[in-house]
């Protein structure tokens, strides 16, 4: 739909219709500045020049003549003959969603693949940062995009919500007997993840600790369940808040954490055993690729259970991989990550091809972006603090888009 090229034509019809010759232009262009209206004809001066007479009065004949209710809210009669046209809002959004974008586009709306989008994937206990920027906005617009070309996309927001953490958190969390973190915010929880971590790396009988409640945490154990949940709801409301704020479509019931896989990692574990795909190695159960070789050339060890029975994200992925293909019959994965991840990512879905956990058809493709750096050119870690946390960052942002509105309310 060409707005401009609708609006040349009415008016020129209404110009011929008030005495100018065929050939007469309207001159329609957009306008420059919102006080002018959406769009601006120029061609009334010009006119009424040929036939003698005064501009403004044969814009009025023009007006009298032009019937244009259903698309314009205000017309109006500016200078020494400009006619303003101000645009229904309701005209142009119900004329937008009809249009048919997709052959003005030279895009194909015809897709119909179940698509699964992994993106911004937060972690548990950790506010987003600046960095979840990426993941966040680069998924959402892609999940957009694939639903405009008509495919069913099903969005996986891949939380953090599993591993060594959720031990030295509970532990911790016992350690100062305060089992009630419900009234907890983010900013605190994330000072006890550094000051768990800080005691999990000095004090070897808290390490231990806490490493056995992330097995009893993975057998189902209440107590540790109960205190994992309070962790999960107060960051999961936090992250939702900032997705409103973002205008990111991504929804509590998008959330699917590692946790989500957690029944699944025995029977993930057993069967590349009975493959053969998977060995004993010192206590632990590793897979060896032929495919990635260490330094000294030997086939690279993956780790997908550790001596103490834990599971590693290897695991998790491999069984999400299965997940998204058996029980979401997607016929697509596409994984947004930083360029860390590539070989992991590689790995596992390697090892969940040769189990035969997904078909060769189903397709898997994992897009990275660059690292964000703080000041000392080094990822940032919130076990060490000084993060840009992304809820500041849209405050900032926000304060500083209001300041400048503000000075250029002032001089106009």
């Amino acid at each position: 739909m060409n707005i401009q090229a609708i609006l040349n034509d009415e008016i020129k019809k209404a110009m011929i219709a008030a005495g100018a010759g065929s050939e007469v232009e309207a001159l329609v262009r957009q306008s420059n500045k919102i006080q002018f209206g959406d769009y601006q004809a120029n061609g009334i001066m010009g006119a009424a020049k040929k036939l003698g007479i005064n501009p403004r009065e044969f814009a009025q004949t023009v007006l009298d003549h032009l019937s244009i209710d259903d698309i314009a809210e205000k017309l109006e009669i500016a200078g020494p003959g400009f006619i303003n046209i101000f645009l229904k809002n309701e005209w142009i959004s119900k004329h937008a969603n009809q249009a048919n974008i997709s052959r003005t586009l030279g895009v194909n709306a015809a897709q119909n693949d179940t698509v699964v989008v992994d993106y911004s994937s937060p972690n548990v206990a950790k506010e987003m940062h600046v960095g979840h920027l990426r993941s966040t906005i680069i998924g959402d617009s892609v999940v957009r995009t694939l639903e405009f070309l008509g495919n069913t996309v099903i969005r996986a927001n891949h939380v953090g919500d599993w591993g060594t953490q959720f031990g030295m958190l509970i532990a911790y969390l016992e350690k100062v007997q305060n089992d009630d973190v419900k009234d907890l915010d983010l900013s605190d929880l994330e000072a006890f993840y550094r000051a768990a971590k800080h005691a999990y790396d000095s004090d070897e009988a808290f390490a231990k600790k806490s490493r056995n409640y992330v097995v009893k945490l993975q057998s189902g154990d209440e107590y540790c369940l109960t205190m994992w949940r309070k962790l999960v709801d107060i960051t999961m409301a936090q992250c939702q808040h900032t997705y409103d704020r973002l205008n990111v479509t991504l929804t509590r019931d998008d959330t699917m954490g590692e946790s989500l896989y957690n029944p699944m990692l025995p029977s993930i574990v057993q069967t590349l055993k009975d493959k053969g795909l998977a060995v004993e190695d010192d206590g632990a159960v590793v897979v060896f690729l032929d495919e990635f070789t260490n330094k000294a050339g030997d086939p690279m060890g993956v780790i997908i259970q550790k001596k103490d029975g834990g599971y590693l994200y290897t695991t998790t992925d491999i069984a999400a991989a299965a997940y998204r293909y058996h029980t979401l019959h997607a016929d697509r994965v596409i994984l947004f990550t930083d360029a860390r991840q590539t070989l992991h990512a590689q790995q596992a879905w390697l090892i969940t091809r040769k189990a035969g956990f997904v078909p060769d058809e189903f397709v898997m493709e994992h897009f990275t972006f660059g690292m964000m750096l703080g000041k000392d050119g080094k990822p940032f870690k919130t076990r060490t603090g000084g993060t840009v946390k992304l809820a500041d960052l849209l405050d900032e942002a926000i304060e500083r888009a209001t300041t400048l509105i503000e000075q250029k309310k002032s001089r106009s």
